[in-house]
C-alpha cells in the first residue's frame, strides 16, 4: 500500500526534469528538434507526465497554467501540495505513492477524474471544490468507516468509484449501502451496478436516504440565502453604503450611548425607539453596465432587420422603465439618506418626553420602580439636560464618522478612478505616438527604395 524509497534516491521535480518530460510529450524527429531549439513555454504545455521519477514533493508546476492531464503516478510523494496554479487541470493520477491525507485540491475547479489508488488515505475528506468530478479512484487505501463515504453524496457528477481493497469493503453491506446513498453512481470497483442491487438498497435504506434528502436541501436553501444575503453586501460595499440597509446604524447609535439605557425608562421612550426609522437601502447605488453591454452587443450582430427593430422597440420600453424605478429608489434614497435630520427628530422627541416625565416627577405625580441611576438623571433640569444632550451627540458622533468614512472612500475611488483613466491614457498616446514613428518610417522607407529604383 505504499512505496518504500530506502532502495531508490528520491528526486525533487527541477528544470532538468521537467524539461525531459516536455520532450518525451513533444514531437519528435525533425520537429522535435526544432521544438527543442526554439524552446516550449511552460504554460502552453496541456500534458506532462512524471511518473516513476522517484519525487518526494511535488514542486515548480506553477507555470504549468494550461495543464489538463498530469501523472504523479509511481513515486514517493507523501503531501498533495503545489498544484494551486494549476486551475485547468481535467485529469490527475497520484495513485501508488505515500499520500495520508486528501488536502490541496481546492483550486482544481475543473477537475473530471481522480485517481488516488494504493496510498495510505484513512479519510475522504478536503474535496469540496471538487463539482465537476466524475471518476474518482480510491482503491487499496485504509478506508475503513462505511459513513465517510456519504461525504461523496455532494459530487452530482460522480459515476465510477472504486474503492476496492479498503477495510470498508469487507463491510456486510457496502455495495448495498454505497448504492443507496451514491444513487447516481454507475460503476463500483470497476463493476456495473445491477438493478437489482438498487431496488434492494432503496427498500432497504428509504426512510433514511428521505431523511437526508429533506436535511440536504435545507442545507442547500441556507446557503443559497446566505449566497444572496453575501452578494447583497458585496453591492452595498462596492457602493460604500454597507450596513447601511437595515438597524446597523441604529444600533451602533444606541450601543456606544451610555445614557441610552437609562433614558430607556421614561414613559414612552420605548415606543419613540420602536418608530425610529432606519436607512432601507433597496439597491445598490452604483449599476454595473455588463448587461446593457451584452444587450448590446447581441443587438450589433443581429442582420435581420425585422427582428432588430422589435428588439430596439422592446428595449426601448425597459429603458423607459429602468429610468422611472432608478429615479423612485433615488429619491427614496435622498429622503432616507438625511441621517441627521431624523437624529434631530428623535432628540426633539425625547427631549419632549424628558421634560415632561420631570415635571411629573417635580409633583410627585410618578411612581415608577426605576433603578438609582435612573432617578439621579432627575436631580435636577441640568442632569437631565446633559443626559439628553450627551446621548444626541454620540448619535452624531456616529453618523459623523460614517459620512466622513464615506467620503473618504468615495474620494479615494474617484481619484483611483481618475489615475487608472490618466494611466490608460498615457500608455494608448504612446502607443499612437510609436505607430505613427512606425508608419512614416515605413513610407519613408518605400520612397527611399523608390527614388533608388528611379536611379537605377
Amino acid at each position: 500500500m505504499n512505496r518504500l524509497y530506502d532502495t531508490a534516491e528520491p528526486s525533487v521535480i527541477d528544470e532538468d526534469m521537467l524539461q525531459k518530460a516536455i520532450e518525451e510529450e513533444g514531437p519528435k524527429d525533425q520537429a522535435g528538434r526544432i521544438a527543442k531549439e526554439e524552446g516550449v513555454e511552460y504554460d502552453e504545455v496541456i500534458q506532462l507526465r512524471l511518473d516513476y521519477r522517484n519525487i518526494l514533493k511535488i514542486d515548480h508546476l506553477w507555470k504549468f497554467t494550461s495543464l489538463t492531464k498530469l501523472h504523479l503516478n509511481n513515486n514517493f510523494i507523501e503531501k498533495i501540495q503545489g498544484l494551486e496554479k494549476l486551475t485547468n487541470l481535467v485529469w490527475l493520477d497520484l495513485s501508488f505513492n505515500n499520500i495520508e491525507v486528501i488536502e490541496g485540491l481546492d483550486s482544481l475547479v475543473k477537475l473530471q477524474d481522480l485517481s488516488l489508488y494504493n496510498n495510505r488515505i484513512s479519510l475522504i475528506e478536503n474535496m469540496d471544490a471538487l463539482e465537476n468530478l466524475q471518476i474518482l479512484s480510491l482503491g487499496n487505501n485504509l478506508i475503513s468507516q462505511l459513513d465517510n463515504v456519504i461525504y461523496l453524496r455532494k459530487f452530482k457528477h460522480l459515476r465510477s468509484l472504486n474503492l476496492a481493497g479498503n477495510p470498508v469493503c469487507q463491510e456486510e453491506n457496502y455495495k448495498v449501502f454505497l448504492a443507496a446513498y451514491l444513487s447516481d453512481l454507475v460503476y463500483l470497483d470497476y463493476r456495473l451496478l445491477d438493478e437489482q442491487t438498487r431496488e434492494t438498497a432503496c427498500a432497504q435504506y428509504q426512510y433514511a436516504i428521505e431523511e437526508m434528502r429533506h436535511n440536504e436541501l435545507q442545507e442547500q436553501k441556507a446557503m443559497e440565502a446566505q449566497e444572496i444575503t453575501k452578494q447583497e453586501l458585496q453591492l452595498h460595499t462596492d457602493a460604500f453604503v454597507e450596513s447601511l440597509n437595515g438597524p446597523h446604524l441604529f444600533d451602533s447609535m444606541f450601543a456606544d450611548d451610555a445614557e441610552a439605557s437609562k433614558l430607556a425608562y421614561l414613559p414612552g421612550v420605548t415606543t419613540l425607539l420602536e418608530s425610529y426609522p432606519f436607512l432601507l437601502l433597496p439597491h445598490s447605488t452604483r449599476l454595473g453596465d455588463n448587461t446593457a453591454n451584452s444587450v448590446m452587443a447581441a443587438m450589433q450582430k443581429a442582420t435581420d432587420n425585422k427582428l432588430l427593430e422589435t428588439q430596439v422597440s422592446k428595449y426601448g420600453g425597459e429603458i423607459s422603465q429602468l429610468c422611472d424605478t432608478l429615479m423612485t429608489l433615488e429619491l427614496q434614497l435622498v429622503d432616507q439618506l438625511e441621517c441627521r435630520d431624523l437624529e434631530n427628530h428623535h432628540h426633539e422627541k425625547l427631549l419632549e418626553i424628558a421634560m415632561a416625565t420631570l415635571e411629573k416627577v417635580a409633583k410627585n405625580e410618578l411612581e415608577e420602580d426605576w433603578p438609582d441611576d435612573v432617578r439621579m438623571l432627575f436631580v435636577d433640569k441640568d442632569t437631565l439636560m446633559n443626559a439628553v444632550s450627551a446621548s444626541h451627540e454620540t448619535h452624531l458622533l456616529k453618523i459623523d464618522n460614517r459620512e466622513d468614512e464615506l467620503m473618504t472612500r468615495i474620494n479615494s475611488w474617484i481619484s483611483s478612478l481618475i489615475k487608472s483613466i490618466q494611466d490608460a491614457e498615457v500608455k494608448r498616446n504612446r502607443k499612437r505616438i510609436s505607430e505613427i514613428h512606425n508608419y512614416v518610417d515605413y513610407v519613408r522607407d518605400q520612397l527611399e527604395e523608390i527614388i533608388v529604383q528611379e536611379h537605377q
